[in-house]
């Protein structure tokens, strides 16, 4: 029973080392696990002496009480026999005692490997936890070296965490990110708990916005490591840019038509307009201001109803053509103030579409009047419609010959609030407009905005839609 006993205790703490082992060749924190093994193969050693001997001492124990009962020991002495047995009674009991002993060193093991397996597999649970997160997140040791990093660290910073682990960070990370390192090394000196501040990082051409958070690891009152988060805030901080300049632009074309429409009303209550003609001016004026004005605030309010989902649309068969036609007659008076050609193409047979036609129409003059904005005098607009029945598809084309689009900013023209920075000057805006053709085209009625454009050549902008089917086509 006890060899027994022993081989499982032996067997148990075998295991505990291979376990140790395998955690070693994972984690390389090899200083740790080689005292554990150290105590581990001594335990064994003196495990399996304990058994050898005990095997022993119950061998001859048991044989000498065997010859006791038997009446074959001490023949001679029959005086001393109640001693003797008293003797082996006592050994009896002792070697009892020795196999409780065992049996409770053989669960302590036991309860010892589960602590083992249970602790591996938090820690595991734990970096699983750490490299699923999307934001960058680089923990290091006392001694400022890299204990463990994820993936979204590894692309920010651009190393293997493989092949850098246990190296000092200064090494691994490149010197440009020196503001980054003093944070660590000043957090780990300090014993920082928490402490947050926004660092820029260079990546390629173009330089990112990081939330860092930094705190510092203590155990039993050491500095034990220092671990960082990194989170990318740069969308949110232009998103809150791309605000401010709304508001500052919105302010400004507020404020413009409401001057001027103060300043008529003025000028007709104090009496300056001795004439019916000049009063008819100052009420024209009047007028096409507060025009103006609710057209900025009707586009506000519809970007904001399309993109709650809470606008209403009267879809109904309509003629892109007679709709186009329809909103020329209104944009030619203002090019024809800038000295502008605006030309329509040729008519088509079938360009039916299903759509509500004042959203429709808001697309179209958007268009129309954006190119107009951005074409010098004596410049040229062009409107054209292109059908691919095959396809199932009508394509409109707004083309000028102005300013044109920097091919890096191409991409965000139809961005809320967004105006290019490059033609600021050339006209003014909310950045509203183009936003709005999109919202009304793709959100409200399934089709695709597109844009092409060339710095000094001009640019084409426009949208297809379905076709109408012949039963909606039949009701128009």
């Amino acid at each position: 029973m006890i060899s027994t006993a022993a081989a499982v205790a032996v067997a148990s703490l075998m295991t505990a080392v291979v376990m140790d082992l395998r955690y070693a060749v994972a984690s390389s924190e090899w200083r740790a696990t080689l005292s554990r093994l150290v105590v581990y193969c001594a335990g064994a050693v003196g495990v399996i002496f304990l058994g050898i001997g005990y095997a022993r001492m119950a061998g001859a124990i048991t044989s000498m009480a065997a010859r006791l009962r038997s009446g074959s020991f001490l023949e001679g002495d029959r005086d001393s026999l109640p001693t003797l047995r008293g003797l082996v009674q006592a050994l009896d009991e002792r070697l009892a005692e020795s196999n409780r002993a065992v049996r409770q060193f053989q669960t302590e093991l036991k309860d010892l490997e589960i602590r083992s397996q249970l602790s591996e597999r938090e820690r595991r649970h734990t970096e699983a936890i750490l490299y699923s997160l999307r934001d960058a997140v680089i923990v290091i040791d006392g001694s400022d070296r890299l204990l463990m990093a994820n993936s979204p660290a590894a692309q920010l910073f651009g190393f293997d965490p493989e092949n850098v682990r246990h190296r000092p960070l200064a090494e691994v990370i490149a010197g440009e990110q020196a503001e980054f390192l003093e944070l660590l090394v000043q957090c780990r000196r300090n014993r920082t708990e928490a402490t947050r501040r926004e660092l820029e990082i260079s990546q390629g051409d173009r330089t990112r916005t990081y939330e860092t958070i930094v705190s510092c690891v203590q155990t039993d009152g050491k500095v034990s490591g220092v671990v960082a988060v990194l989170h990318d805030v740069t969308r949110e901080k232009e998103i809150s840019q791309m605000k401010n300049d709304f508001v500052s632009h919105v302010s400004h074309e507020l404020k413009t038509p409401l001057a001027s429409i103060m300043a008529y009303s003025e000028m007709l209550a104090d009496g300056e307009a001795d004439d019916e003609e000049t009063r008819k001016e100052f009420y024209s004026v009047i007028q096409s201001q507060a025009q103006r004005l609710s057209r900025l605030i009707e586009d506000i309010l519809n970007v904001s109803r399309i993109e709650s989902g809470l606008i209403k649309v009267n879809k109904e068969p309509a003629s892109l053509t007679i709709l186009i036609e329809e909103q020329l007659q209104m944009i030619r008076n203002y090019a024809e103030e800038k000295n502008i050609t605006v030309t329509a193409g040729r008519a088509i047979v079938y360009d039916q579409v299903h759509v509500d036609k004042d959203m429709m129409s808001q697309v179209i003059i958007n268009l129309l009047s954006n190119a107009v904005k951005y074409t010098p005098p004596g410049g040229r607009v062009t409107i054209g419609t292109d059908v691919d029945e095959a396809a199932g598809r009508v394509r409109v084309t707004v083309s000028d010959t102005g300013v044109g689009i920097p091919e890096n900013e191409i991409g965000r023209v139809f961005d809320k609030f967004y105006r290019v920075a490059a033609n600021n000057k050339q006209a003014k805006g909310t950045g509203l407009g183009l936003n709005l053709v999109k919202q009304i085209v793709e959100k409200v009625h399934g089709g695709r905005v597109f844009v092409t454009s060339k710095v000094g050549a001009g640019s084409t902008f426009g949208f297809e839609l379905p076709l109408a089917t012949t039963r909606q086509a039949a009701l128009v």
